[in-house]
C-alpha cells in the first residue's frame, strides 16, 4: 500500500522525515512524498490508525493532502485529482494529464483518442513503445506489472540546513523568523532520531557587494548551548532570539543555515500521574540560560566550592549555565576543607580584604579590646600556588604564597562578636624584620557575625 503526500515545498525535508518514524521506505517523487506502508500496516493497527498517526496535528508541519492507492503512480494521480477539487474514479479512468510521464506525449494522444489509462493500454503495445517511449513501461509499473524502484529516504547522523532569505536582512532580529522554520524541522529530525540537542550554531551569510572595499568576513554565526538535552523549540527559540537581539550584522545577510553542533539520547520528560505534582512554570536551568543569553555569562554567576582552606579562597564564581542542570542535586554538600566544628565557627559574612586591627600591647583592638572567646584556630596553606601574585596572603602582601593564621571568635564592646586572626611570619621573614618588629603580633578583622 502506498501513501501521497503534498506537503509545502518547504516542507518537504521535515515530513520526509517525519514519515520514517512510520515506515523506513519513503522516497519524494516530484511533488508528492511517497510512503509505502506495506509492512508497517500491522504495527500501527491498521490503514486507519496508521493515517491517524501520520496526520496527527503537528506544529512544526502544516496539514497536508493525502491519497492511497495500490501503487505509488495511482497514489499520485488520484493525490493530483483531489488538488483539482476532483472525486476518486477508477485506474482505467484516470486521465492522462494525472501521469507524468504521459506530459509530452497528451497533445498527440489526445489526437488519436486517448485521453485516459486504460486507453493507453488498448492500443498495439508494439507500436505504441516505439512511438511513445516509456510511457507503457511507466503504466505497467503503475498496474503493478513490472516492480517499482526507488532510491529511499535516509535520515542524516547530523542536521544541517540552509535556506536562502526571501530578501536581505539588515539586522540580527529579522533573521529570527527563517530561524524558526528552521528549529522547527529540527524538531522533526530530532523525534525522528530520538536524540535531545545540546548545543546549536546558526550561521547567516554576509551580502559583501553592499560593502566594497571592507575586509569582512563572509559569515557570522552565533552558538546556543543548553544544559540538558532538549526537544523543546520554544526554549531554544527564545534562547535564539536573546542571543541574535545581542548581535550587530557586519553587512546585510542573505542566508541562513542551522546545524547541530552536540546531540544526546533522548530518554523524554518523566510526569507525575497527579497533575497538583507536576512542575509548573519555567525550570530552573532554563531560566539561567535565558539570562545568560540576555545578560551575558559573565552577569550571571553562581558560588562553587573551592578545596582551599583559605576563607577567602573557598569558593569561586564561576558562570551560572556552565554549573546549573549539568549535574543531578543531591541536596547541600559540605565544603571539602571545613568539618562540622569549624563550619560552625566560620561567620556568614566576609570582609572583602581582611582589615588591619590596632594593637594594644600585643593585644587585637576594634571598638575597644577584643576578648577572645576560642583558642586558636592554625590555618597554613597556598604553598601549592603556582602563581606568586595570586597566591599572596592579602594580610600580607609582601609576603610569599604561604598563609599563616591563627584564627580566633572574639567580641566587641561596640561590634559584637567577630571573626578575627593573627598573621604569623615565616622564618624567612623573621630574619628580615628588625628585632624589634619580630615579636610584634599583626591581627586582621576577616568576618563579621550578625
Amino acid at each position: 500500500m502506498w501513501i501521497a503526500l503534498l506537503p509545502p515545498e518547504h516542507q518537504h525535508t521535515a515530513w520526509g522525515w517525519h514519515a520514517l518514524q512510520f515506515t523506513p521506505r519513503v522516497v519524494q517523487v516530484q511533488e508528492a512524498l511517497l510512503l509505502e506502508v506495506s509492512a508497517s500496516l500491522r504495527l500501527w493497527g491498521g490503514r486507519k490508525r496508521l493515517l491517524q498517526w501520520l496526520l496527527k496535528p503537528n506544529p512544526p508541519l502544516a496539514h497536508v493532502k493525502h491519497a492511497q492507492a495500490a501503487t505509488s503512480l495511482i497514489a499520485i494521480a488520484q493525490l493530483r485529482l483531489a488538488c483539482q477539487g476532483r472525486p476518486i474514479v477508477p485506474v482505467d479512468a484516470l486521465p492522462l494529464a494525472t501521469l507524468s510521464a504521459a506530459g509530452p506525449y497528451l497533445p498527440l494522444l489526445a489526437r488519436v483518442g486517448c485521453k485516459t489509462w486504460g486507453q493507453v493500454r488498448a492500443l498495439p503495445r508494439g507500436p505504441a513503445t516505439r512511438r511513445f517511449p516509456g510511457l507503457l513501461e511507466a503504466l505497467d509499473a503503475a498496474y503493478g506489472d513490472k516492480p517499482e524502484v526507488y532510491p529511499w529516504l535516509a535520515l542524516p547522523d547530523v542536521f544541517d540546513q540552509q535556506h536562502e532569505l526571501p530578501g536581505l536582512a539588515s539586522s540580527a532580529p529579522e533573521l529570527l523568523w527563517l530561524a524558526q522554520r528552521l528549529l522547527d524541522a529540527l524538531q522533526v529530525w530530532l523525534a525522528a532520531r530520538q536524540r535531545g540537542v545540546l548545543a546549536i550554531q546558526l550561521q547567516w551569510t554576509l551580502d559583501l557587494k553592499r560593502h566594497n572595499g571592507l575586509d569582512l568576513p563572509p559569515h557570522q554565526h552565533i552558538t546556543v548551548r543548553t544544559a540538558q538535552p532538549t526537544q523543546d523549540m520554544s526554549h531554544l527559540v527564545r534562547l535564539v532570539g536573546e542571543h541574535l537581539n545581542r548581535t550587530t550584522l557586519a553587512a546585510p545577510a542573505n542566508a541562513l543555515r542551522l546545524r547541530t553542533l552536540d546531540t544526546a539520547p533522548w530518554a523524554g520528560a518523566s510526569q507525575n500521574l497527579l497533575i497538583e505534582d507536576r512542575t509548573q512554570g519555567t525550570s530552573l536551568h532554563e531560566l539561567v540560560e535565558r539570562l545568560s543569553a540576555r545578560l551575558g555569562p559573565e552577569n550571571v554567576q553562581v558560588p562553587q566550592p573551592h578545596a582551599d582552606w583559605r576563607p577567602e579562597r573557598m569558593q569561586r564564581w564561576v558562570a551560572a549555565q556552565d554549573v546549573v542542570g549539568n549535574t543531578p542535586s543531591l541536596g547541600p554538600k559540605p565544603h571539602p576543607c571545613t568539618t562540622p566544628s569549624d563550619a560552625d565557627l566560620m561567620p556568614p559574612w566576609l570582609l572583602p580584604q581582611p582589615l588591619p586591627l590596632a594593637t594594644q600591647n600585643q593585644h587585637p583592638c576594634y571598638g575597644g579590646r577584643l576578648q577572645l572567646l576560642t583558642r586558636a584556630h592554625r590555618v597554613e596553606a597556598g604553598w601549592w600556588d603556582v602563581e606568586w601574585n595570586s597566591g599572596r596572603d592579602p594580610a600580607n602582601p609582601l609576603s610569599p604564597p604561604l598563609s599563616l593564621r591563627d584564627y580566633f571568635l572574639a567580641r566587641s564592646p561596640r561590634a559584637g562578636l567577630l571573626w578575627v586572626f593573627c598573621a604569623r611570619l615565616s622564618k624567612s621573614q623573621l630574619l628580615q624584620m628588625p628585632a624589634h618588629r619580630q615579636q610584634a603580633a599583626y591581627w586582621y578583622l576577616q568576618g563579621v557575625f550578625g
